[in-house]
């Protein structure tokens, strides 16, 4: 059975969303609502609620979870796969992820694949930067892309994939 449990950040509000088989979206609301109780949290969302966390307070740089996206074509979840490459505190670009996936010309699809992640965060979508190094757009706001790629900066290394 899905369920929803909210868990507030720096960021403002993150729903989380999964069922005993994964998690299946994570996503930022716009307007605030109040966290979950932790005693009211389901079982099969405990960890993803836990590992996120300790993500925001920098005891996690890597999340291990159980993942049931409810969406996505292959393309897309090639690209979203290919997100868990870019490792915290880097960046990568489109073009990087095209190349990554032997498909150099598919720098418009990934971009648009990018932009339908549906797990905000857990896989590293506001890693992902233009080639020239400029924020492009992200589903969250780039307020938020831009907050996330700061809080990653202090371990930042240059650089590519980890």
């Amino acid at each position: 059975m899905s369920a929803t449990v909210h868990l507030a950040t720096p960021l403002g509000p993150l729903a989380l969303t999964g069922s005993e088989e994964g998690l299946s979206a994570v996503g930022f609301l716009e307007d605030a609502v109040p966290a979950t109780p932790l005693a009211q949290i389901p079982a099969h969302l405990q960890e993803a609620h836990r590992q996120l966390r300790a993500y925001f307070g920098r005891e996690l740089r890597d999340f291990e979870l159980q993942y049931a996206p409810l969406i996505g074509t292959e393309f897309q979840r090639r690209v979203w796969a290919a997100l868990l490459g870019v490792g915290y505190g880097r960046t990568a670009s489109y073009l990087d992820i095209a190349k990554a996936l032997h498909d150099p010309k598919a720098v418009r699809a990934v971009g648009a694949a990018n932009g339908q992640n549906p797990l905000a965060i857990v896989w590293p979508c506001h890693r992902i930067i233009g080639a020239n190094g400029s924020l492009t757009g992200y589903a969250g706001g780039l307020h938020r892309k831009q907050w996330l790629l700061a809080f990653e900066q202090p371990t930042r290394q240059g650089g590519l994939f980890s």
